[in-house]
């Protein structure tokens, strides 16, 4: 099989322009219009690309919606998705990317914004190189650039698929190594807890306060104690769960009368998530109901907890893995099958009726100041979804 070949200084200044453009979660339309410029001046006719309105159906409200891309082709064979959200964490705004040697990193103290900017920069180049080859010759293609993927998927979980269509074959360009196709993921839950208490001078009468602070202190330690915190295994069943956030208090002269904190449960086995929660719920309404002032007044929980994505594991011989491993292959690599412990975009698209494989772009220390690119591994990216949508696709 011969190697595809894309242009290597153009592919990089694609990932370049789109990671020096803030665009933390929820404020991705200032990325979604470079991405538009860029495929028009590639020759997209813009009645092929559509916003889809997720940014209104999300939690966090957002200042645009999902980006949907339509190639028609003409060509016979499997309609084919590629998708990357655009979306980064907090510390990557500001980004100042510039070429270090093998690899890209920023040159101020943020993070570079390679997940997921490297996905975008290596499906445009995709479609740039289709579009050189003439769109015609081959089988039609869909791209969505997806919006808020790091605060819960919410952008793959809003997705108006009606717009997208039916798709034979799915591939989600985001975190890792080339070679590692992610063919499954954890399903997740997100816990929201406010503790009420009885507020009281500290010094004066501690005896009239019911502290929310102990509460939560006492939750926690049980939690931690009956092996409900952490990596949780139960029965031969597995999961893990945190709370991460705890914000309480503004004065130490006042027993705490209000606790906020958020907590998530993580597992593969939807009835064990749903344990892990069910215990972290107990285990705050027991505290709650135990700490009381002298009068007797105990404290009250308000609990919440929602779903972020649901588990999903697609079987060996899936034809998106097939074609993936093929294209990997065609690269020079050997590609290995993973099953990821963190969300992807992928969860929803599957619950959607999208199969999709997640391949790796480059990304390192992704979330950090000291996250990079590798070129090599990027520009295998660029070549695999390029593949994928041209070659690939006829077969």
């Amino acid at each position: 099989m011969n190697k595809t070949e894309v242009e290597t200084q153009s592919s990089l200044n694609r990932f370049i322009a789109l990671t020096a453009i803030p665009g933390s979660s929820g404020n991705e339309s200032d990325v979604a219009a470079e991405i538009v410029n860029q495929l028009i001046a590639a020759g997209v006719d813009s009645s092929q690309i559509e916003y889809d309105g997720a940014g209104e159906r999300t939690r966090r409200k957002g200042n645009c919606g999902n980006l949907v891309v339509t190639l028609p082709g003409s060509g016979s064979g499997p309609r084919t998705l590629l998708s990357a959200h655009m979306d980064t964490v907090p510390i990557c705004v500001g980004s100042q990317p510039v070429i270090d040697g093998d690899c890209v990193r920023s040159a101020v103290d943020t993070g570079l914004g390679a997940d997921d900017r490297s996905g975008c920069a290596a499906i445009l180049t995709a479609v740039v190189e289709r579009l050189k080859r003439g769109d015609e010759k081959f089988p039609p293609a869909v791209i969505t650039f997806l919006i808020q993927e790091e605060v819960g998927l919410e952008g793959a979980r809003h997705l108006d698929v009606a717009k997208v269509g039916s798709v034979d074959r799915a591939f989600n360009f985001d975190g890792g190594t080339v070679e590692k196709l992610t063919t499954g993921a954890i399903g997740g839950e997100r816990i929201k807890i406010r503790l009420h208490g009885v507020p009281a001078h500290a010094g004066v009468a501690p005896e009239k306060g019911a502290s929310t602070i102990v509460m939560a202190a006492r939750a926690i330690a049980e939690l931690d104690a009956n092996g409900w915190l952490g990596k949780v295994e139960k029965d031969g069943r597995f999961g893990t769960s945190n709370v991460g956030v705890l914000q309480a208090g503004d004065a130490t002269n006042v027993i705490t009368p209000l606790a906020d904190l958020a907590a998530e449960a993580r597992s593969h086995d939807p009835e064990m998530r749903t344990e892990i929660v069910s215990a972290i719920r107990s285990a705050f309404e027991r505290a709650a109901s135990e700490v009381k002032n002298d009068e007797g007044v105990a404290g009250t929980v308000e609990f919440e907890s929602h779903v972020d994505y649901e588990s999903f594991c697609l079987p060996s011989d899936h034809p998106s893995i097939e074609k993936a491993s093929e294209a990997v292959r065609m690269v020079g690599r050997e590609p290995f099958q993973e099953i990821s412990n963190g969300g992807l975009d992928a969860n929803w698209l599957f619950l959607h009726g999208i199969s999709a494989v997640t391949i790796g772009c480059g990304q390192r220390n992704i979330h950090t100041a000291d996250e990079t690119l590798d070129i090599a591994d990027y520009l295998d990216a660029c070549r695999i979804a390029t593949w994928l949508i041209t070659d690939g696709a006829n077969q």
